[in-house]
């Protein structure tokens, strides 16, 4: 069974940073690409970002490049999202995701989402 388990969420101000976490087994760590989405009230869920296991490649949503990073703590099967200057427009529920194919089709694996407000 597969368990994504998020956290860091939380309140902050405009520009500041949040740091999310996803740890998860070994086994899926090594055997998934894994990433983030992101679902605001009232709008579908979206992808933000997702690091390949294979090479460690990444990709980012649009609206995300060069504010947020993605990375893999090896040591500790965890996925990190990086988020700087943030916007009240990234207030949302992030997911933390895993599955394969950089995480584009259906995606098989979800946490349980962790909440990051962002007030102007």
């Amino acid at each position: 069974q597969v368990q994504l388990v998020e956290s860091g969420g939380g309140s902050v101000q405009a520009g500041e940073s949040l740091r999310l976490s996803c740890a998860t087994s070994v086994r899926t760590f090594s055997s998934y690409d894994m990433g983030w989405f992101r679902q605001a009230p009232g709008k579908e869920r979206e992808f933000v970002a997702v690091v390949t296991w294979s090479d460690g490649r990444t990709r980012y949503a649009e609206s995300v490049k060069g504010r947020f990073t993605i990375s893999r703590d090896n040591a500790r099967n965890m996925v990190l999202l990086q988020m700087n200057r943030l916007k009240p427009e990234d207030t949302a529920v992030y997911y933390c995701a895993a599955g394969p194919y950089a995480l584009r089709g259906t995606v098989p694996y979800w946490g349980q989402g962790t909440q990051v407000t962002v007030s102007s």
